[in-house]
């Protein structure tokens, strides 16, 4: 499998302050990782340093081969797309002209422009100045930059800022075909929800260090969450639910014709199988794994180790 990005210890001082301590991570091509941390958990600077923006106090990074900041890196540019957390562009061009700019720069022509302002939402603008934009329209014209020339690889620094959620959707949708296509995403983002299905791994920052880097099920089994089991049944029922579960279940919610049971992930199927079996009154059954937001609550909250 091709590594599209890999670091070695890669670290950035800031004086005496540590943005990012040690990180080493290999990312496949078409893999579409998500990056989360707290703010100032080291993301950004991980991204800065991938672009060769900043230069690493110790370690070292490769992307598509190339070490960031090189002559050998420059050549590759025209194959990596980035949007940044704060997009700015020059207030008095249009949003056509801007995207022109960028266009020519990747060695696109008038047609992946037009192409562009018009699946982002902003062909109707296009010719308005960027300075009547607001805050969503300018993050549409920023994503639509980062997606010019089909890039080899993406980095998205909190993407779908500003964007509603048809728009959310839109974007999604964009980064899929470019996935499809081979395309490697990196994607930091506060909004975790939208990623739960989309990432093919997950990877945790805090204090500047990965403290977890893993799929979604694998992330579930390190965290050690309990699985809840919804089950619309008669309320009065639910200790009895919860003994035909199995040794280890709990009570976690009751409400009306709802009780949620609690059990070990590992238990979950025979829980699942001995309370299906119709003698406890239960009409229906849901099984909710742990969110991300759960398990990014238990990572995310952890001491990091010196």
């Amino acid at each position: 499998m091709i590594s599209v990005i890999r670091t070695q210890g890669l670290t950035k001082r800031y004086g005496a302050a540590t943005a990012l301590d040690g990180l080493t991570l290999d990312v496949p091509e078409g893999e579409l990782l998500a990056l989360l941390g707290h703010n100032g958990a080291g993301k950004t600077t991980a991204m800065k340093l991938l672009l060769g923006l900043t230069r690493p106090s110790i370690g070292e990074a490769w992307v598509l081969g190339a070490k960031p900041g090189t002559q050998e890196a420059v050549a590759l540019r025209r194959d990596i797309g980035f949007l940044p957390e704060n997009v700015t562009f020059g207030d008095a061009m249009t949003g056509f002209e801007a995207l022109t700019f960028y266009a020519r720069l990747k060695g696109e022509g008038r047609n992946a422009v037009l192409d562009l302002l018009e699946r982002v939402g902003l062909a109707e603008a296009a010719k308005n100045r960027i300075r009547t934009y607001s805050k969503g329209m300018r993050q549409r014209l920023g994503l639509a930059q980062a997606l010019l020339g089909r890039p080899r690889l993406l980095l998205l620094d909190e993407p779908t800022t500003g964007l509603d959620p048809v728009l959310r959707l839109t974007f999604f949708g964009f980064v899929e075909e470019l996935k499809r296509a081979g395309t490697t995403v990196i994607l930091s983002s506060h909004v975790l929800t939208e990623l739960e299905m989309r990432t093919d791994r997950i990877a945790i920052l805090r204090q500047g260090r990965l403290v977890a880097c893993n799929t979604l099920d694998g992330l579930r089994r390190q965290a050690g969450l309990p699985v809840r089991i919804r089950l619309k049944a008669p309320p009065e029922q639910a200790d009895s639910l919860a003994r035909a579960a199995g040794p280890g279940s709990r009570i976690t919610f009751v409400n009306g014709r709802t009780v949620e049971l609690s059990v070990d992930a590992g238990d979950k199927m025979a829980a699942v199988r001995n309370l299906a079996a119709g003698i406890h009154g239960v009409e229906d059954l849901d099984i909710l794994p742990p969110s991300l937001e759960e398990i990014y609550a238990v990572f995310g909250s952890r001491e990091v180790q010196p």
